[in-house]
């Protein structure tokens, strides 16, 4: 049984909002959200319109980016606000924290139990956590900004013109944004809008993600520039037949062949990805080339994380991996036992046969023993409770998941950090550990989450595995019925004529599904503020681009070039419609 005595501190719940009707003028999913600005991003950049751009003319934009991606027409407000926030980002980006000013709407706060007053200026928060006013006023505070919880061209103008104020980060509803545009577009001043996701005037909500990347923007990160999808590519280029064979060099025997395949197979290539960002944001270029031998670094981190999978894939007793069979399954246990082991010393060897300094190679290999120890410390912990099943708090499995997943994030990270150098290392390897157990936990909420149903790459109730929404449904089970399945499930025991959809009925009657989503929410958050204190503007501005790209990770292939070239339309065009671009979740 899991001690009850781990320490475990949970942050600060996530302030819950009252559900609302989506904007019908605003994508309603975030997938779609991301498409869209990350397309809005990809013309901008191409054909660098030059702001400050007439409402009329945005429009125009929107019209041809609606035509090009063949969106819905009621989509062109809420586009060319996007276009607008793009062509004055680098702008905002230059202008020092101080100069700009926050300025919220009160219909971000739950209405009807908000203690706050007002004044002449607009909402007086009180810092009671209802809503998510209190840590977005706090951090753009901290940081200098003046914040103002008010809505009104009024204000805001009466401030421009105290000169003061250089650029506005804003938050609010469409029809508010267009009637201020005028006034912002007369002065000249660099703004940026994050549209509310709601058409009521209370108790409304926002992207929180989107409002932390505009608060933070600032040029002293020398990587907000950087495309990570772009760099994403080139790490998972590593690990082609082809690339593996040069940097793991020729297989001598079916055993190496086997590791080399598999490491070649699917997956997300987040772990290797961290390292080599960590990497990018601590050395003194973040320009140059990437160097080769950081692919031996990358590998290392792939080979240590394929072998623990094919670990717990016959310690779970899984038959299926990236839609294919289990390496067990496909060559036996023994055969798959031994591919894991030969991986974990490929892991070592290639951080040996590194060339860095014995410093830099003795701090790796410290850091890759300890994380290897701590995983397998958090999947023992699974495993003697599977000897003797029984009921886990949601805080044990939170432990778990601090056990069995941060810590390969974590060695992800610290790894790229000591390649940047020992010395740049030892100043944020604190930052790098708080990030790590954060998002760890975050992305195993997340996985039991995209677990949910039949179609699901391992379904946790099938494979009678302890998962959050398990241990959540259990504690708030208020019936005998549903805590007679409950409890047999947490002591894997078949529950007769009760199928995997039934079981997941009974997660959603109970909420336990949405009390996994605020978890989640709750941990991404406490990954960004474990970088508050971190000097370094660009693995902090990284690290938070990194989080959105992790959980949001959505990528546009093809652009308005390509389309150019396939429909024969030259340069001076303006974009017409074309084919609609895949998009990779």
């Amino acid at each position: 049984m899991i001690s009850q005595s781990i320490p475990l501190v949970i942050p600060r719940p996530v302030p819950k909002q009252i559900f609302r009707p989506p904007k019908k003028n605003i994508p309603q999913t975030e997938i779609q959200r991301n498409f869209i600005l990350n397309a809005v991003r990809n013309y901008v950049a191409e054909f660098n319109p030059v702001p400050p751009m007439p409402m009329e003319d945005l429009k125009v934009l929107a019209d041809q980016l609606i035509a090009t991606l063949k969106l819905d027409p009621i989509y062109r407000d809420y586009i060319g606000v996007l276009l607008n926030n793009e062509m004055w980002r680098e702008t905002l980006a230059t202008i020092p924290y101080e100069r700009r000013l926050l300025l919220l709407p009160k219909c971000l706060r739950v209405e009807s139990k908000c203690p706050a007053p007002f004044d002449e200026f607009g909402l007086l928060c009180k810092q009671c956590g209802l809503c998510t006013i209190q840590d977005l006023q706090g951090e753009a505070e901290r940081l200098g900004y003046p914040v103002l919880v008010a809505e009104g061209s009024a204000i805001v103008m009466s401030l421009i013109q105290t000169g003061k104020i250089e650029a506005i980060v804003g938050v609010s509803c469409l029809s508010v944004l267009e009637r201020a545009f005028p006034y912002m577009e007369a002065a000249a001043i660099p703004g940026v809008a994050i549209p509310l996701l709601q058409d009521d005037c209370m108790d409304t909500n926002v992207d929180i993600d989107w409002v932390w990347d505009y608060i933070h923007l600032t040029s002293d990160d020398k990587t907000r520039r950087l495309d990570l999808a772009a760099l994403r590519e080139e790490v998972d280029s590593w690990f082609t037949t082809e690339s593996l064979g040069e940097i793991l060099g020729a297989a001598e025997g079916e055993t190496e062949r086997i590791a080399s395949e598999w490491l070649s197979r699917a997956g997300k290539r987040w772990r290797p990805f961290l390292t080599v960002a960590a990497f990018k944001a601590l050395r003194d270029s973040t320009d140059a080339p990437l160097p080769e031998d950081l692919k031996k670094i990358a590998v290392a981190i792939e080979c240590f994380h394929k072998a623990s999978l094919i670990h717990d894939d016959i310690e779970d007793n899984d038959a299926v991996r990236y839609g294919e069979k289990t390496l067990h399954e496909e060559y036996g246990v023994a055969i798959a036992l031994n591919v894991g082991d030969l991986l974990i010393g490929e892991g070592y060897r290639l951080i040996g046969d590194s060339s860095i300094s014995a410093e830099q190679k003795t701090a790796m290999l410290t850091v890759a023993a300890e994380g290897q120890r701590l995983l397998c410390r958090g999947q023992g912990a699974e495993l003697v409770w599977a000897r003797r099943p029984s009921p886990l708090s949601s805080l044990q499995v939170l432990d778990i998941f601090r056990k069995k997943t941060a810590p390969a994030f974590e060695v992800a990270l610290q790894l790229g950090a000591i390649y940047a150098g020992t010395a740049k290392h030892e100043e944020v390897s604190e930052v790098i550990a708080a990030y790590s157990e954060a998002l760890g936990i975050a992305y195993q909420i997340r996985d039991d989450l995209s677990d949910l149903g039949t179609g699901g790459d391992t379904n946790d109730i099938a494979g009678l595995r302890p998962s959050l929404l398990l241990a959540v449904a259990h504690e708030r089970a208020n019936d005998e019925t549903k805590k007679n399945i409950l409890h047999a499930l947490w002591h894997r025991q078949s529950t007769a004529g009760v199928n995997a959809e039934q079981i997941e009925a009974i997660y959603v009657e109970l909420k336990a599904d949405d009390r996994a989503r605020t978890l989640l929410e709750t941990y991404k958050e406490e990954a960004i503020r474990s970088l508050r204190d971190l000097e370094n503007a660009n693995l902090k501005g990284l690290l938070r681009r990194v989080l959105g790209k992790i959980f949001n990770d959505t990528e546009i292939k093809g652009w308005c070039k390509e389309f150019e070239q396939k429909n024969g339309i030259e340069r001076s065009a303006a974009p017409v419609a074309a084919s609609e671009p895949a998009i990779e979740t």
